[in-house]
């Protein structure tokens, strides 16, 4: 049980930390609620910073996950702009960077991932970026603008999610684009091959170009701005602009200096914990990017880096430190828009865990739904242009039935009736 004189404190100042918060006060949590972040800005969401407000056709008021004026209503206490900086665990204390230490009964980390860099001469020019924070959207916005208005040349180092995303927003302005991917097709991770080329065509289709099985291997600059990019092969493309878009990384170092146990980063990074998202400490959790949880559905331990997840699990992480008994198995799920395009993506099937993609209606036209099918299971499913089928998908994934993948693939066999 929980009483009054306790402390909670939530480290991180994105969605997962904010939905925890939300959940505490919702529960009859009537003890302190301290939440840090390092950023200046009140909690806010991500998607946004690469769709909506980047092409701005959202106001900046709307990436906020409440109103300012919420979190004292709900005396949710902030510390904006600071980091935490140690993890005491014997003490059980926190220290910030201007040298507050702040005691907590129980500690929730939410520190998120951040944008893996560019290891290579040049990153330090002016017209490198980056996008994860909302200072970084703020940035590529005005950029990609500039860049439209003046046939401007975008480089992206990196074709998964952000990198397309980014692609898609450029061309809408009217930049160049050059997308710089050491995979045979974009998404190559997460889709495979059978898929990725499908999100190929649509990017040429809108003037992107790609150069596959290549790797940026200098940004070149003259009076400390950019001008082109030179590539493995020994070619050089203009470019006014770089975006590395390379993945992220789980933002460990305040775990790790506390002695908690973590992920390989072999193995995807992040800290671990259990179904009830406690750390290897019974007082400290974790959620959002930096949580790998254990998936029984595909036996593994797994850290997923979208939208869904910190949504879901900040409130699943609040209510474990309440003591509610929960177990945190969501099937995972991300989506993304990109021009026409909408998609929506469930489960978990890497490449090498599936023995093929079995795809019902007309991939051409883009109106589709994909499965990733191994031993006659479904692993995962995306729909692209089709909706409101996630939760079938979803269930078709939770029921590990045999399917009859001629019956998977047809538009006319409902797909409640392929678990019955």
């Amino acid at each position: 049980m929980v009483d009054a004189d306790q402390t909670f404190v939530i480290v991180g100042g994105g969605l997962a930390g904010a939905k925890a918060a939300e959940t505490l006060r919702k529960e009859g949590f009537t003890g302190r609620v301290i939440l840090i972040s390092d950023e200046r800005d009140h909690p806010y969401e991500r998607p946004p910073l690469s769709k909506g407000y980047l092409l701005g056709k959202e106001e900046r008021d709307s990436v906020f996950v409440h109103e300012p004026a919420w979190y004292a209503q709900n005396d949710i206490e902030l510390h904006l702009g600071q980091p935490a900086v140690a993890v005491n665990r014997a003490d059980k204390t926190v220290r910030l960077g201007d040298g507050t230490v702040i005691r907590y009964d129980k500690l929730l980390l939410a520190t998120g991932a951040e944008p893996r860099r560019l290891d290579i001469p040049g990153t330090g020019l002016a017209g490198v970026h980056h996008l994860r924070r909302l200072a970084h959207a703020e940035r590529l916005k005005g950029v990609l603008a500039s860049l439209g208005r003046d046939n401007g040349h975008l480089v992206i180092a990196g074709a998964g999610w952000i990198g397309l995303e980014v692609a898609a927003a450029a061309r809408e302005y009217g930049a160049e684009v050059t997308v710089i991917e050491p995979s045979p097709t974009p998404l190559h991770h997460v889709l495979g091959p059978e898929l990725g080329g499908i999100f190929a065509e649509l990017h040429r289709e809108h003037g992107v170009r790609f150069q596959f099985g290549r790797r940026l291997t200098e940004i070149v600059g003259q009076d400390g701005m950019v001008l082109a990019v030179r590539t493995d092969d020994g070619e050089e493309h203009p470019a006014h602009d770089v975006l590395a878009a390379i993945g992220a990384a789980p933002r460990t170092a305040l775990a790790e200096a506390a002695g908690l146990a973590i992920v390989d980063r072999a193995d995807g990074g992040g800290v671990v914990v259990d179904e009830q998202l406690r750390t290897s400490d019974p007082d400290i959790y974790a959620a959002g990017d930096v949580a790998a949880f254990p998936l029984p559905l595909f036996g593994t331990q797994v850290r997923v880096e979208h939208w869904a997840n910190a949504l879901n699990g900040g409130p699943a992480a609040a209510r474990s430190m309440l003591g509610q008994e929960i177990a945190y198995d969501r099937v995972p799920y991300f989506f993304t828009d990109q021009y026409d395009l909408g998609m929506e993506y469930s489960g978990w099937a890497p490449p090498g865990s599936y023995d093929q993609v079995v795809v019902r209606g007309d991939a051409g036209k883009r109106e589709f739904i994909a499965f990733w099918v191994a031993e006659g299971r479904v692993l995962a499913g995306m729909n692209v242009n089709v909706w409101d089928v996630t939760d079938r998908i979803q269930q078709l994934i939770r029921s590990q039935a045999q399917v009859n993948t001629e019956a998977l693939a047809d538009p006319h066999v409902p797909l409640d009736s392929l678990t019955s």
